[in-house]
């Protein structure tokens, strides 16, 4: 990883995420924020840290605990003319509101003959490895993925994850915007430095469904988002040390998918490992690896493989859950285990 040029101004992607919406709320008076402990808190996760002092309580707007309220005000906030961004604490607290959710704010655009505009952000904290158990520790990208109706975004860095949002907001449909709580930078969590990156000061947009290509090679395609691109890009150092070049896709949205960029990258190694903090079975990495069978089989040189959380509710014990979690060294495995077949 290259050195920071001293004229950098690098963020986590907690400070990020405050910095886009503080900046679009400016832009815009329509945008608002609403969500458990996002006032004086700042949010659990420090994404709305110092956006109460500067808007007040009437666009910062701390919700008493009811998910389904907040989703549903929110639903009906976008309806009338308003930009709204709904922070659900943790994902796991889906099953609360999945009806405000999917049935609401996916779905009420179809509904309306495309008449009605839905412009929303769902804005939602992932992933485990700190001993939370099975109800704070889930991705669940595939769960949002499969359903139509709704954009999903998956940052893995600070750039990408203040010019995601920020097209978040713009945006005049649904939008899923899923952070990785092991990437924001929050101390208590524990700090993925590679996450904390230059960000630009002025406001940008990162275009939907236009992966990156974070790190070229020629044998082997690692595919990822969030913690699995970090995870793949250590796996990718180790595989170098065996001669093995390995190229590592940040997919940034799952919602729309860049389809192409994991083909072309397929085409040229002949080799796919997948990685996903998300349960294997039903998930995202069976899609990715539909897509590349489907568009050309015969450019696999070897079997593709997925290394995900295994079909098991999320440990609360420690030695248990850091057993289940997809790791650099699972996927040095995958590939070795993909050359033996």
């Amino acid at each position: 990883m290259s050195m920071p040029r001293t004229n950098e101004r690098r963020l986590t992607i907690a400070r990020a995420m405050a910095e886009a919406v503080e900046q679009e709320m400016v832009r815009d008076q329509r945008v608002f924020v609403m969500g458990e402990d996002i006032g004086a808190l700042g949010g659990v996760l420090g994404n709305t840290r110092g956006l109460l002092e500067k808007f007040g309580p009437e666009r910062i707007r701390d919700t008493p605990i009811s998910e389904t309220a907040l989703i549903g005000a929110g639903v009906g906030a976008a309806s009338d003319g308003m930009r709204p961004i709904v922070e659900l604490m943790f994902v796991d607290f889906f099953g609360v509101c999945m009806d405000a959710i999917y049935n609401l704010m996916a779905k009420n655009i179809y509904f309306s003959g495309g008449n009605l505009k839905i412009p929303m952000v769902l804005m939602t904290s992932t992933g485990g490895g700190y001993s939370d158990a099975g109800q704070h520790s889930q991705n669940l990208y595939g769960t949002f993925a499969h359903l139509p109706g709704m954009k999903v975004v998956v940052p893995s860095n600070a750039y990408d994850a203040k010019g995601l949002l920020t097209r978040a907001i713009r945006d005049e449909n649904p939008v899923v915007y899923m952070f990785h709580k092991a990437l924001q930078g929050m101390g208590w969590l524990g700090t993925e430095k590679g996450a904390i990156v230059n960000v630009p000061e002025e406001s940008y947009e990162v275009p939907f469904g236009k992966a990156a290509v974070v790190r070229e090679g020629r044998d082997l395609t690692i595919v990822g988002v969030a913690m699995g691109v970090h995870n793949g890009l250590r796996a990718a150092e180790m595989l170098a040390e065996k001669g093995v070049s390995a190229e590592v896709i940040d997919l940034r949205t799952l919602v729309p998918l860049d389809r192409d960029a994991i083909c072309a990258s397929v085409e040229k190694t002949g080799r796919l490992v997948v990685v996903d903090d998300d349960y294997q079975s039903y998930g995202v990495s069976g899609e990715i690896i539909a897509t590349v069978v489907e568009r050309n089989i015969s450019r696999l040189k070897s079997p593709p493989q997925r290394v995900a959380h295994p079909d098991i509710p999320i440990p609360f014990s420690r030695p248990m859950e850091q057993w289940a979690l997809p790791t650099p060294q699972k996927i040095v495995t995958a590939y070795a285990r993909m050359l033996e077949r």
